[in-house]
């Protein structure tokens, strides 16, 4: 039980609720000078430092009160709270370990840390923490809300909903809420209930000034109505980044090409400066440059591989870029009664920590991997693969009865060179689409793959082609055969194709895999609502549309583009 605060705290409280803040500090500074320890006089400092946009201070005061009492409750479920204002997500997320640990039944805690896994994607581990949430607190509001978003980003659609309408039951004029329930009918492909559910959270907003414009616009887009969309963003005026996207592609749609690529120029922008992020060329650069230097012919063929586990489910890795068609070859394979979908894994990309902590030496990766010549380090390939397994158990993806799961990561071609040393035998299927409608899809969606290449045309085409030399580098160096799937192939000759993946697989031919557009799986990612359709080639092409915007590129870009087996013409 807390002791009772010193009547300077209590003075000091006072007058901080009066709104006299210099004689708050003053009298908490009083109390602070006889005992610094005091965490109730440094919880008032804090609070006062913030009020008056001291945040350096108000974080100097919780971590000394960190440091005075380690399981001070206010100062660890304060602190990870200020660090993810501040834009601070490393610290905060170690913040909000240190109070979990220190304090393992406090909700908030887990409340706290279930929110940045949210936000940094590890959905299952935020998914464990918003369940003791409730666990220990209850079925609160926001415990629920936050579990049935996590879950509907998983693609747990079922559960997801009904904790939302748990939710919305406890807090039934919260438009949020009735948004969240509509987004969730639209991934189930029920369009009359989220239209319905829609208008029911746009005239509660209109009580409190939410806006759903955007969202209907979106709903309007995918419904073949992309001219009401376009009228309704109009009639707004002003738009952030994200409606300007959206509205781009509403001219898209309407075959108002030259304003839609203005317009995702722009957006793409807007979302650039909002986020404050770029793309960092040079950095790419040198890490590309030292992967190519370091995985040379003789390095891997020195290089310990780990024994193939025959007691779990096997990964099988769809390599590619962003908007290639991954997904789509995800949700044929997740069709087969024998695999699972895991989705976007990032453990591939975990792995360069755990080299950093498996091996001696300061050497930076991928160089610190040389030491794995000594035969005490032979153990590491071994350690790595169950290091991913684990993790996929964990993630809740390796069911019973089923002999594969996908890891679809984009990018994740970057660390092929790891993945045949950890699963020499894994199957891997790298999807090859037309770069200039992989460009095109990937300015038109917001999507933070790639280093944030994404933002800018220059930049995706800069880092497509990196990658690209990269993994023609690996084709000259590795043994262990990639299928390569061209996108436009599998749209061609849906059958022939999905019997060559299906082989390259280890899996029987299974008709259901056909029509994996029936899936009743939510695939959490943008292409949600092409792989809910048959298959189709209007997505071939696309780019010829915006030809005139691409042709300054192409001397640059044209190399790449034929050792794909393509063409501009």
């Amino acid at each position: 039980m807390a002791a009772s605060p010193h009547p300077l705290v209590v003075n000091g409280r006072q007058a901080f609720k009066a709104g006299d803040l210099p004689g708050a500090m003053s009298l908490c500074e009083m109390r602070l000078n006889d005992s610094p320890m005091d965490t109730q006089a440094l919880e008032l400092k804090a609070v006062i430092l913030q009020g008056r946009g001291d945040m350096a201070g108000a974080e100097a005061a919780m971590r000394q009160a960190i440091a005075a009492d380690p399981a001070c409750d206010w100062a660890l479920n304060d602190l990870p709270l200020l660090l993810r204002e501040q834009g601070r997500a490393a610290e905060a997320e170690t913040a909000a370990r240190e109070a979990v640990a220190a304090r393992p039944d406090d909700a908030q805690a887990h409340l706290q840390l279930g929110v940045i896994l949210a936000e940094k994607d590890d959905l299952p581990a935020a998914e464990y923490h918003n369940r003791k949430v409730i666990e220990l607190a209850g079925p609160h509001p926001q415990a629920l809300l936050n579990l049935g978003l996590t879950l509907y980003n998983q693609g747990q659609i079922e559960e997801a909903e009904d904790l939302l309408m748990r939710v919305h039951r406890q807090s039934p004029d919260n438009s949020m809420i009735m948004a969240h329930i509509s987004r969730l009918l639209e991934a189930k492909r029920d369009m009359n209930g989220a239209f319905a559910w829609l208008d029911r959270a746009e005239a509660s907003g209109r009580k409190t000034g939410e806006d759903f414009t955007v969202l209907r616009s979106v709903y309007l887009r995918n419904t073949g109505r992309a001219q009401e969309g376009l009228d309704l963003l109009d009639r707004s005026h002003t738009l952030a980044a994200p409606a300007k996207l959206e509205r781009a592609h509403l001219l898209d749609k309407l075959g108002r090409y030259d304003e839609a690529w203005q317009g995702f120029v722009e957006a793409k922008a807007g979302l650039a400066r909002d986020r404050g992020v770029r793309y960092p060329a040079d950095k790419v650069a040198e890490r590309y440059a030292a992967l190519a230097g370091f995985f040379t012919r003789d390095t891997v063929r020195r290089m310990p591989k780990a024994r193939v586990r025959g007691d779990v489910a096997q990964p099988i890795f769809i390599l590619g870029f962003p908007r290639s068609g991954t997904t789509m070859l995800e949700q044929m394979l997740a069709s087969h009664p024998q695999a699972g979908a895991g989705g976007e894994l990032p453990f591939v990309t975990e792995w360069q920590a755990l080299v950093r902590t498996l091996l001696p030496g300061d050497r930076n990766f991928p160089e610190k991997l040389a030491f794995l010549s000594g035969a005490d380090y032979h153990h590491v390939p071994g350690a790595l693969r169950d290091y991913y397994l684990g993790r996929a158990e964990t993630y809740g993806i390796m069911p019973k009865g089923r002999s594969r799961f996908t890891d679809k990561m984009p990018l994740n071609d970057v660390y092929l060179p790891l993945i045949q040393m950890a699963f020499p035998a894994a199957p891997i299927v790298r999807l090859v689409r037309h770069p200039l409608d992989v460009a095109v899809s990937i300015l038109s969606h917001n999507l933070t793959h790639g280093e944030n290449a994404g933002y800018a045309i220059d930049s995706i085409l800069s880092h497509m082609m990196a990658t690209h030399a990269l993994n023609q580098h690996y084709k000259t160096v590795l043994d262990q055969s990639v299928m390569e799937l061209k996108y436009e192939d599998f749209v061609a000759d849906q059958d022939g194709q999905t019997r060559r993946v299906l082989g390259h697989c280890g899996l029987e031919y299974d008709p259901a895999c056909l029509k994996f557009h029936e899936n009743p799986r939510h695939a959490p990612t943008p292409s949600y609502a092409q792989v809910s359709q048959p298959l189709n080639n209007r997505s071939v092409g696309r780019w010829k549309n915006y030809r005139r915007h691409f042709e300054p590129y192409f001397d640059k870009i044209l190399p790449m583009i034929e050792e794909l087996g393509y063409g501009v013409a």
